[in-house]
């Protein structure tokens, strides 16, 4: 890989990794642009490892809290705000856990289409738009219960599907549920921690067990953007998104499925 493309395509990642905009659009899109080959196992996971951090380091206090709850759960402590959320995100991984597992396979052999990605990504932003215009949005992020994060994480599970878009589709589900925009989104981002965890160490198994020649410089400088740039679009999502809606990220989904449609299809 050039250092063009590993910029480019960290910069991309860490961009779309949390918007609900698909980053598996951009990356079938941004390569196919410029004419580059794959990126290969080990850049996602360099990429992925630099989102995880963002996420960490962003959302620093919770994760302290649901540190101390699940303490507290192994303590066998009276349940509380914060245990309650320790097993709405853990059962709320379980779905896209077990899918990843059974399906990842059979999805990137038949679903990393271009046709499949456009259709994604236009059927799920107009769902994106509808949801947020008509759902209600009384509850709060201290609101959210299991039966919630259960549900929630079925709906994170259809992200395996290229051009589905891992924060929108659960931010959908969210405020399907009547949780406010950036509830919703807070709930989405923490959730998304473990499925990232678990994928990276599923993909560095895969990369480790293998005989690759691994760049490590290369992937280090493609962590560090990613993480960078996931920090800041996860700071201006959560800014904004109470105030310019979910609107204008459905209308880009649309328009993006329209240029992959002319470019590729």
């Amino acid at each position: 890989m050039s250092w063009l493309q590993i910029v480019v395509l960290a910069i991309v990642q860490g961009l779309s990794e949390f918007l609900p905009i698909s980053s598996s659009g951009h990356l079938v899109l941004v390569p196919s642009i410029f004419g580059w080959t794959d990126q290969g196992l080990a850049f996602d996971v360099a990429v992925h490892f630099g989102s995880l951090v963002a996420v960490v380091v962003f959302f620093r206090d919770d994760i302290l809290g649901l540190l101390s709850g699940t303490g507290e759960i192994i303590m066998r402590r009276p349940a509380n705000d914060r245990t309650r959320m320790v097993w709405s995100l853990g059962l709320g991984t379980v779905p896209a856990a077990v899918a990843g597992l059974l399906f990842a396979g059979w999805i990137a052999a038949n679903l990393r289409d271009p046709i499949v990605v456009v259709f994604t990504l236009a059927g799920y932003g107009i769902l994106l738009a509808l949801v947020d215009r008509f759902a209600p949005r009384e509850r709060k992020f201290a609101d959210i219960r299991i039966r919630d994060g259960v549900l929630i994480g079925m709906a994170q599970a259809l992200a395996l599907v290229p051009g589905t878009s891992r924060s929108g589709i659960t931010i959908t589900a969210g405020r399907m549920l009547g949780i406010k925009r950036q509830d919703a989104a807070r709930f989405s981002f923490l959730l998304s921690a473990p499925v990232i965890l678990l994928a990276t160490i599923y993909e560095l198994v895969i990369l480790i067990t293998g005989d690759p020649a691994v760049a490590w410089d290369n992937l280090a400088v493609a962590a560090l953007i990613s993480g960078i740039v996931a920090y800041i679009s996860i700071e201006f999502f959560m800014r904004f998104v109470s105030v310019i809606g979910l609107l204008p990220f459905a209308i880009y989904r649309l328009v993006l499925a329209g240029v992959i449609f002319y470019v590729l299809i």
